[in-house]
């Protein structure tokens, strides 16, 4: 059997079914069922295709074998003898044409499989690429790339983040950590307490909730500091970049808007010295402080905080005390009007103080209804209808403290060089201010007596500023009457308020005449009526004080008596621009109009006293002008000195024209024929002096020097209601005069100081010309 099996490949071995080639029998898996071996009949069709009766061949019995018991096999033997070969039948057609199998039986060969082979078609060769798709691979290469670098400069910056906030005060520290509270104190050059800044309680403060402010407060404080405070992290990124960008270009810190989160974290958790510096390494801190307070308070418990922290001025810390400092009402309780004007003083306090410079705070509330229209939270007419146009709600501080103008002059000095939050919050500050104790006394009284005297004539107030002629140090201010007169507007500071000055801008006018045309004192006038267009169709037709018209005079006499006729011809001859130079070199800041015509040599332009002043101190120092300085020295709640911005001084004008135009000044018998000749202008020592009156007298000036002390006095009405026939000589003139004479007791009497180049010339006295046989009357002329 072992041979037939050899020999025979189509012989079935009886222990296994047959497996038929596939290429000639269907799936038979699929379409005949398999015997079960529990079928003894064999009923169930084999696996091999049924042949006819005709084609199968004869089959013997096969031998019996020997089986065991336990199994009998129901299939039938396979035949001892082999079938006869025959040629393989045709393939089997099943009903569906069916894929071909490519299994090849190796001991038989299958032509049928041999012809179903298919040769395969070679390969196509690779298409170009396109410079689309080499544009599509170079930019996923970049964007790759620029992500993994942006993931390793998140990771870094999560690590330096991380490691920042781990060197900073916890942000769980802003509720329980309280400001605390020093006190600032201004004293005078001897070293007088003039005024505490902030009370010994710490400033008056009343802790409310957000629910106890008025809405509109809320908004305009967000709309003024933080627009976008709901919606930031705790930074605005665009001020950080800026910040960064400004330190790496320009080596500058620039402290651009701060968020509210940002104000928080700098003036609680950061440490009083660090506050103050402009450095990208405190920028930083301060901006990883907010982003840690942002993550672990709600935005109604930041703003709550800050409302109550924050400073308004007058000793208000956090928006209760400042709704009762200035209007006398609790914050739920605020206008929007009110509220605007409050939401604006938190950055500069003292700059925009309602009481000082109300002018000032009313156009800070502008801005504020501005950017709270620009947020959307009112309406363009609102902010029209909110804006004030009147002080008069606000409440009396009652405050009693000495030389109040001045000491809210030297706040506001301070805060231009110092941040507000260093002043009013620790570690405080002791600054040493230039003032005269003595000098001060005297300057209130004699404003105060002389303003007093003069009530019947419509005269309510005065102003007086007295400066050392050397240093520029500001000895005495005197800014009303009395400070706490509300009648009189006695908070407003008149010594640096904008007045016309009259007849004190004449000596401006020709010192540009020495300068620009080599004008003397000896140079000749025509003092005569003149007509002047003034551009609109009409004439301008100048008049002296007295209604006179005095003929030829030299331009001694002319501003000795304060003539109107020579100055204008001056001006007119000198051009307006070199009078505006000239004030403007001088100090003056305030002529800042396009156009001024001949008439501002009679004081059109409106300029503050202490300006006014400050230009006559160069006249003193011998042309050298030295700006006016309130500050001797601060020094730190640590003991550090802090030490002021000083402005250099300067060769404002040649040493002889200053003497020039002091000489005639202190000419006292050249000015006899208007003021007599012991006049209010006249003292005990070597003076210059100049009296200004404008029209309708509504303002009178005097400002007159010493080579120790320059003094300037205005008297007048704060609403600029006119007085009562009341001259610069008669109103501010006997103020001047006092003052100065009190001011210089115990100090050793001092001349100008004559340069070398000035010498004396005997010449005409009516002509100024080198006189002659005709010249009836001679006198000497300094050139």
């Amino acid at each position: 059997m072992s041979d037939i099996n050899k020999t025979d490949p189509d012989h079935t071995n009886p222990s296994k079914p047959r497996n038929p080639s596939p290429e000639n029998e269907p799936d038979m898996d699929a379409t005949r069922p398999v015997r079960p071996v529990d079928d003894p009949e064999n009923t169930i069709l084999s696996r091999r295709p049924r042949r006819s009766a005709a084609a199968q061949p004869p089959t013997t019995p096969p031998p019996k074998k020997s089986t065991p018991t336990s199994y009998r096999p129901a299939a039938a033997q396979p035949p001892t003898t082999p079938p006869p070969q025959k040629p393989a039948p045709p393939p089997y057609q099943p009903s569906r044409p069916q894929p071909p199998v490519r299994r090849r039986d190796s001991s038989v060969p299958n032509p049928a499989f041999q012809q179903t082979v298919v040769a395969r078609p070679g390969p196509k060769p690779a298409p170009k690429k396109s410079w689309w798709q080499w544009f599509m691979r170079g930019f996923s290469i970049i964007t790759l790339i620029g992500v993994l670098l942006a993931f390793v400069g998140l990771a870094a910056g999560v690590v330096i983040y991380f490691w920042i906030a781990s060197e900073l005060p916890p942000a769980e520290q802003l509720r329980s950590r309280t400001i605390q509270f020093a006190t600032t104190q201004i004293l005078d050059r001897e070293g007088n307490l003039l005024w505490e800044i902030i009370d010994p309680t710490g400033g008056r403060r009343t802790i409310v909730t957000l629910d106890q402010v008025s809405p509109d407060l809320i908004n305009a404080t967000i709309a003024t500091e933080d627009r976008f405070f709901y919606s930031n992290v705790g930074v605005d990124p665009i001020a950080i970049v800026r910040a960064v960008y400004y330190n790496v270009t320009e080596g500058e810190v620039v402290s651009g808007a701060s968020t509210i989160t940002q104000q928080l974290a700098r003036n609680v958790l950061l440490d009083p010295e660090e506050r103050t510096e402009r450095s990208l390494t405190r920028k930083v801190r301060e901006a990883v402080l907010a982003v840690e307070i942002n993550r672990r308070y709600t935005k109604r418990q930041i703003l709550e905080i800050y409302l109550n922290q924050i400073y308004y001025g007058n000793l208000a810390y956090g928006i209760e005390a400042a709704s009762q400092t200035y209007f006398g009402k609790s914050a739920k309780d605020l206008t929007l009007s009110e509220a605007s004007l409050l939401a604006g003083l938190p950055q500069a306090p003292a700059v925009h103080d309602p009481y000082v410079n109300p002018e000032g705070a009313l156009a800070r509330q502008a801005d504020v209804l501005r950017l709270m229209a620009e947020a959307n939270y009112i309406t363009p007419a609102q902010a029209t209808a909110a804006h004030f146009d009147n002080l008069d709600e606000l409440r009396d501080l009652g405050s009693a403290f000495d030389a109040p103008h001045f000491v809210n002059y030297v706040r506001q000095e301070l805060e231009r060089f110092i941040p507000p939050s260093y002043i009013y919050q620790e570690p405080g500050l002791r600054v040493q201010t230039t003032l005269d104790p003595r000098l001060q006394d005297i300057a209130e009284e004699e404003v105060r007596r002389q303003v007093d005297s003069l009530a019947g004539q419509n005269v309510t107030n005065g102003a007086l500023v007295a400066l050392d002629v050397k240093t520029g140090q500001i000895l005495a201010l005197v800014g009303s009457k009395d400070f706490r007169d509300e009648a009189i507007a006695g908070q407003v500071n008149m010594a640096i308020s904008p007045r016309q000055p009259g007849s004190t801008m004449k000596p401006l006018t020709y010192l540009a005449t020495f300068e620009k045309l080599g004008w003397t004192p000896s140079t000749l006038f025509m003092d005569v009526p003149v007509k002047y267009p003034d551009g609109a169709g009409n004439v301008y037709e100048p008049n002296n004080y007295d209604n006179k018209f005095h003929g030829p005079v030299s331009l001694r006499v002319a501003l000795a008596n304060s003539y109107n006729i020579p100055p204008i011809k001056a001006l007119q001859a000198v051009g307006v621009d070199a009078l505006t130079e000239m004030a403007s070199r001088l100090g003056i800041t305030t002529l800042d109009q396009d156009y001024y015509g001949l008439s501002l040599t009679l004081g059109s332009g409106e300029i503050p006293l202490i300006e006014m002043t400050e230009a006559y101190q160069a006249m003193a120092n011998g042309g050298v002008l030295v700006p006016p300085t309130s500050i001797l020295q601060i020094t730190d709640g640590l003991g550090r000195v802090i030490e002021p911005p000083r402005s250099q001084p300067k060769q404002a004008l040649r040493p002889e024209h200053a003497y020039l135009i002091t000489d005639i000044m202190a000419d006292n018998q050249a000015r006899a024929i208007s003021f007599g000749e012991n006049s209010y202008l006249r003292l005990s020592r070597p003076a210059a002096a100049k009296t200004g009156t404008t029209n309708d007298f509504r303002d009178n000036w005097t400002i007159g020097y010493t080579p120790d002390i320059i003094t300037g006095v205005w008297v007048g009405n704060a609403d600029r209601t006119p007085m009562i026939n009341v001259s610069g000589l008669t109103g501010a003139g006997p103020i001047w005069h006092n003052f100065m004479e009190r001011a210089h007791e115990g100090r050793p009497v001092q001349n100008f100081v004559r340069p070398a180049n000035i010498v004396e010339i005997e010449v005409c006295a009516d002509s100024g010309t080198l006189p002659s046989e005709a010249c009836p009357e001679r006198r000497t002329e300094v050139f």
